[in-house]
């Protein structure tokens, strides 16, 4: 699996005009699933979203995990990245997990998310979003569970 996580101040996600989710303080995650994916790697990913220290302390250093400060996810499903473009500039999507698949690990981990007592707002799996959001810092951190 593959996770883009940005710190927020706020974000909205947004399908056909229509408000689905909206967030204050915490984290945008984009959630790519590859081939061969599986529980293991939504624990590990699940594990890094919430105990991440991204989060100021009273000194100003990044000491603090989204667990600590009750921090927002808004939890969104991107195939894309898994795009391949080392062969041309045209991506490739042959590393990501077919779609019934992809979608039921994605909602495994927002539900290990939930259950972690994090506030998890998603997208709708599959649709063309469009999302607002105010990066914090800003700060982004890539992590891939096979790296």
């Amino acid at each position: 699996m593959r996770a883009v996580i940005q710190r927020v101040t706020s974000a909205r996600l947004t399908v056909d005009g229509e408000l689905i989710s909206e967030t204050g303080k915490g984290l945008v995650v984009y959630l790519g699933v590859g081939r061969g994916d599986g529980e293991k790697d939504c624990d590990a990913v699940v594990g890094k979203i919430c105990n991440l220290r991204v989060f100021e302390d009273e000194r100003g250093k990044m000491n603090l995990s989204s667990l600590t400060v009750g921090a927002e996810i808004l939890f969104v499903s991107q195939f894309t990245l898994y795009g391949d473009i080392t062969h041309g500039n045209r991506p490739s999507f042959t590393g990501a997990e077919e779609p019934t698949r992809a979608r039921e690990l994605y909602e495994l981990a927002a539900e290990k998310l939930r259950a972690s007592g994090l506030t998890v707002k998603t997208g709708i799996f599959g649709a063309d979003m469009q999302i607002e959001q105010h990066c914090d810092g800003p700060v982004t951190i890539v992590y891939d569970t096979r790296i």
